[in-house]
């Protein structure tokens, strides 16, 4: 504690991180408990013949969030993969990404590093079908690139590894930076996957539409089954719950630490005060009781030194006012210091 009482630099710069981040990790808690107990709340509504019924008697012919399974079914025209034969999908994305490695001056170790330095992303209108055969029944997916879990197979993959010379891995050394190569890939939404999608589900004309919703949650189009994504978005919120928690006793503890210093600082200032005041008037009597000391002995004292008690009485004017030292220092004739008058004799005093 610095002085005052008051807290640490250091102390109240962990106090004050440690409080923006269990908020941040609350915040984050409050969104994904949102998102789960959304997806609860989420309709679930079966793709079939009395599908464009329900959504004729929903207000607005539209449900603000619909769970609805189906398989994907292109509309017109299919992409085929780059790289695989006879395979057909509707979303395709191809990735060029960079391995290397990278010097870190800190730790002293090369740390693996990727960097994605090309992506085109592909998509072709399309639908989702009934899993039955003979259903007339389609949902169109409108907007797919804006969903939050978008479930793209990956078809293809390939590592090119970076063709080295001495020179190359000399100079790499030197720049801290060394490459490993670049890995190809393709991920494509395949015709026929099993899709649930997770959106507002709207009758527009004699189009029924998923796309994404406009409350704010998060629109799906995932290759798992609703109750696995629900149970997904659960563990989320179970482990930023469980985060929140711990960060949130970490920063009750580091509180408490600072509060019980400071706590222990005002109850050592109160006893240096109550220490104080106690020597303060012991002082003060002490000084009285000197002071009276000092009165007394004054008002015995020899009127001419003023440190030794008197002890002779002058006659005949009778005055005790001198000690034997100081009379025996008087000039002749002697004279009594009080008034002046001749001393004829001394009479000593002895005090018992």
């Amino acid at each position: 504690m610095e002085g005052g009482g008051r807290p640490s630099a250091a102390q109240a710069a962990l106090l004050a991180a440690s409080t923006a981040l269990t908020a941040l990790l609350y915040s984050v808690y409050r969104q994904k408990t949102r998102v789960a107990r959304g997806l609860q709340g989420a309709k679930k509504i079966r793709l079939d013949g009395d599908l464009r019924a329900v959504l004729l008697e929903a207000p607005g012919r539209c449900v603000p969030y619909a769970v609805i399974e189906g398989v994907v079914q292109s509309v017109k025209e299919t992409l085929s993969s780059q790289f695989v034969e006879n395979c057909k999908g509707v979303v395709q994305r191809l990735t060029l990404q960079e391995h290397k490695m990278v010097w870190n001056r800190t730790t002293h170790l090369w740390n693996d590093y990727e960097k994605i330095i090309h992506q085109r992303t592909n998509t072709t209108p399309f639908d989702l079908v009934p899993q039955e055969d003979g259903a007339s029944v389609t949902v169109r997916v409108m907007k797919p690139l804006e969903a939050t879990e978008l479930s793209l197979e990956t078809v293809y993959e390939k590592f090119h590894p970076s063709v080295q010379s001495f020179t190359d891995v000399i100079g790499h050394y030197i720049s801290g930076e060394r490459p490993k190569g670049i890995q190809e890939t393709e991920q494509m939404l395949k015709v026929g996957t099993a899709l649930t999608g997770v959106g507002e589900l709207v009758l527009d004309n004699a189009t029924i539409k998923l796309q994404p919703p406009k409350q704010g949650m998060p629109y799906y189009l995932s290759a798992v089954d609703f109750d696995s994504l629900l149970q997904k978005q659960e563990s989320n919120v179970r482990f930023w719950k469980i985060l929140t928690v711990l960060f949130g006793f970490a920063t009750c503890t580091v509180l408490f630490f600072v509060l019980r210093r400071q706590y222990r600082h005002h109850r050592e200032r109160q006893r240096l005060r109550h220490l104080r005041d106690e020597f303060h008037q012991a002082q003060q009597r002490l000084l009285r009781e000197v002071g009276a000391e000092r009165g007394e002995t004054l008002k015995n004292a020899c009127v001419v030194c003023l440190s030794n008690v008197k002890s002779c009485v002058f006659l005949e004017c009778g005055h005790l006012c001198s000690c034997k030292e100081c009379y025996r220092a008087l000039p002749e004739p002697k004279k009594c210091p009080i008034c002046r008058q001749a001393i004829s004799r001394v009479v000593p005093l002895y005090n018992s």
